[in-house]
């Protein structure tokens, strides 16, 4: 079998190859950089080509025909939403699926502060899985479970980024009715390894162990632009842009090189269901824009609608067109800044803390730029 991709941007590293090895010659290793990447052992490879069949970038297939659905969307308890990084869609699709005894599968910190995906079984285990996590993360075993659970005829949903929802659609081969598919709104995914490293820096830094680290915090009624962290018991909070690892993701320095040339930054999508922050409900419909969050609810096919019929008196919500909710990321990809390749270069000689210095004085230097130029 030939390498599954030559440049970095032709993996966006779902893992969905790895999974699909009915020989398990397909593993994932960490580059320089800190992002994993499929490596097959030549040894226990036997040219099936199961690995490409199931990529996202490779084998994205066409879009099915049929009518989206737009909405607006605010959980009516207060507590769901206050508990979710934008409106509290997500809760309330893994409600669902619970009262129909099926099982959830998203994003979670493991007791090291690693992102994986792992699988709930019920509302006491939904807060691990709630709330925004910027960090890439690992669907290790994920595909198997999922076809197990299937398999076994329960409900399912999944919760991911949009490459990692394809390559779980490509994994399958089939539509399973149980199935509930929901992607995200993705600005792309940024470095495990640089993540890791902040953690141990900020561990360092307080001389403690972190358990817990919300990126989207609404305590501030600030539509989620505070950051909390927990360790050893004590918390830390502050504003989302001023945090250390954020502004390095929001600089576009710490993404997945894919996720420049992602094919997914559309409103078509071969999801059931796609959720995301309703940026600029601000100008669609002021009044609702409390502070608290809002999501953004795409439906693509009449097993979402039929959902949709069955959650939504547990919303607040409107319709909306397709003009209304084309953030930037529905439009095209989040651009490289254009120091990524010095700052990757900088991030294998520097220490973490020598590299957080070299991102402020670098960000301090392209305002003081801005101030000039006009």
């Amino acid at each position: 079998m030939k390498n599954l991709f030559v440049k970095k941007k032709e993996c966006c590293g779902c893992g969905a190859c790895v999974d699909v090895c009915r020989k398990d010659a397909v593993r994932m290793v960490i580059d320089r950089e800190g992002f994993r990447y499929p490596k097959i052992d030549r040894e226990l490879c036997v040219d099936c080509g199961r690995c490409e069949d199931v990529c996202p970038i490779k084998k994205k297939s066409p879009i099915k025909e049929g009518s989206r659905q737009y909405f607006a969307v605010q959980a009516k308890d207060e507590n769901v939403r206050y508990a979710s990084s934008s409106g509290g869609m997500f809760p309330i699709l893994a409600e669902y699926v619970f009262r129909q005894q099926g099982v959830v599968f998203g994003a979670a910190y493991d007791k090291n502060m690693r992102v994986v995906h792992r699988e709930i079984h019920s509302r006491e285990e939904l807060d691990s899985v709630k709330r925004t996590k910027y960090v890439q993360s690992s669907m290790k075993g994920i595909y198997r479970k999922i076809e197990t659970r299937l398999k076994e005829e329960q409900w399912v949903l999944f919760c991911g980024t949009p490459c990692q929802a394809e390559g779980l659609r490509l994994y399958l081969k089939q539509p399973y009715p149980r199935l509930i598919l929901a992607d995200l709104v993705c600005y792309g995914v940024p470095s495990p390894g640089i993540w890791g490293d902040y953690v141990k820096y900020l561990e360092e830094k307080h001389g403690g162990k972190m358990t817990d680290f919300s990126f989207r915090d609404k305590r501030m009624r600030d539509s989620g632009h505070t950051c909390a962290y927990v360790i050893d018991g004590q918390e830390y909070s502050g504003s989302l842009y001023a945090d250390e690892y954020c502004r390095m993701y929001f600089t576009n320095h710490i993404l997945r090189p894919s996720c420049h040339d992602c094919k997914f930054c559309t409103v078509e999508r071969n999801s059931d269901i796609t959720i995301g922050d309703f940026w600029g409900i601000e100008k669609v419909k002021p009044e609702i824009d409390d502070g608290m969050g809002t999501s953004l609810v795409i439906l693509h096919t009449e097993k979402a609608r039929d959902i949709w019929e069955a959650v939504r008196d547990e919303v607040s919500w409107f319709a909306c067109e397709e003009r209304d909710v084309l953030q930037p990321r529905l439009t095209g990809p989040t651009e490289a800044a254009k120091s990524r390749g010095l700052f990757m270069a900088l991030h294998r000689m520097l220490s973490f803390s020598q590299l957080l210095r070299f991102h402020k004085a670098l960000a301090s230097g392209r305002a003081l730029l801005k101030k000039l130029k006009r």
